[in-house]
């Protein structure tokens, strides 16, 4: 495969997933501002957009949820931004139109098209829907209409490095304001685990038990263990090379190292240190799509956080 056409489907399998995920990450804390009236909105903003890897406010401007709205929703130009994601998906089902299927061009194309340019306070919630329903169509069509060739590996590698990464800022959300932050239950349904959760552990949420699901569950796919897990077997499945002795492969020496920590260090450990170890799983996440860029993309800087649309 073309390291051109390579690099595209890894990037648009990261665009979709860190469009939903930032969906689901601002509906879960823009709902909560809404309701929470002895929330500090300013520093839970100010926050929020550290946690998302956005441009940090100038000393004295006053942010607001409709600042971290404009910024991280519909700002085309920012990086960290769902339209900025969407469009970026787009760009890069164009580049590798010739492998691309018609379905998920249509459903990238037809998303790009009706993205609104602003967007109110009050119809922040349709919206995030909106956006999880097109990022799980996209995803959706290339499930259903792609072979597991190196194509469906590619972009399955990108999606599984940028779910792991995104699970990990949202359970880092959940210390940014202990005493009235998001719940467990909160973040569960955000997630799409809160049944997946009952069916598993029947009962209550727990701060043990969610952060055991949504970090070390092996069989719910939005965990950071499964997300890290696929992204390893993608990862063999393309270079199927093995070592006699240790691992060669810096990419999937960053993986297992980061798989291995989590699974073999006590989760009440993990849950006193978790901003921690969520920073470490976001820092692994970027090792290893830097590695991979040097492996398999050589030719081109990586297009993660730089404006490449015209």
């Amino acid at each position: 495969m073309l390291s051109r056409i390579a690099e595209s489907l890894f990037w648009i399998g990261r665009y979709i997933e860190r469009s939903d995920g930032t969906a689901r990450i601002l509906d879960v804390h823009l709902q909560l501002l809404l309701e929470d009236p002895w929330i500090d909105e300013e520093t839970a903003c100010r926050s929020l957009l550290s946690v998302m890897g956005s441009a940090p406010a100038e000393r004295g401007e006053v942010i607001t949820r409709e600042d971290v709205l404009a910024r991280l929703a519909v700002d085309r130009s920012n990086p960290s931004s769902i339209a900025y994601a969407m469009t970026a998906a787009r760009e890069n089902a164009r580049r590798a139109r010739e492998i691309v299927s018609t379905e998920l061009w249509e459903t990238l194309n037809t998303t790009g098209a009706r993205m609104p340019r602003r967007l109110q306070t009050d119809k922040a919630h349709d919206f995030f829907e909106w956006v999880r329903e097109r990022a799980v169509l996209a995803a959706g069509v290339v499930d259903s209409s792609t072979s597991r060739d190196e194509s469906w590996q590619f972009f399955t590698l990108g999606r599984s490095i940028e779910r792991a990464d995104m699970t990990a800022r949202m359970l880092a959300t959940r210390s940014l304001t202990e005493a009235s932050g998001p719940s467990w239950t909160t973040i569960l349904r955000s997630c799409g685990a809160y049944e997946a959760y009952l069916r598993t552990y029947r009962g209550m949420p727990s701060a043990r038990n969610a952060a055991e699901l949504l970090l070390l569950d092996r069989l719910f796919p939005r965990s950071i263990v499964y997300s890290v897990a696929s992204a390893e077997n993608c990862m063999s499945a393309i270079d199927p090379r093995t070592d006699r002795v240790g691992h060669s492969n810096t990419v999937l020496r960053a993986l297992g190292q980061i798989r291995n920590d989590l699974e073999y260090r006590p989760i009440s450990e993990i849950l006193g240190e978790l901003p921690r170890y969520m920073h470490r799983v976001q820092k692994v996440t970027r090792e290893a799509s830097e590695a991979i860029r040097q492996r398999f993309f050589p030719t081109q800087a990586e297009p993660s956080w730089i404006g490449e649309i015209s």
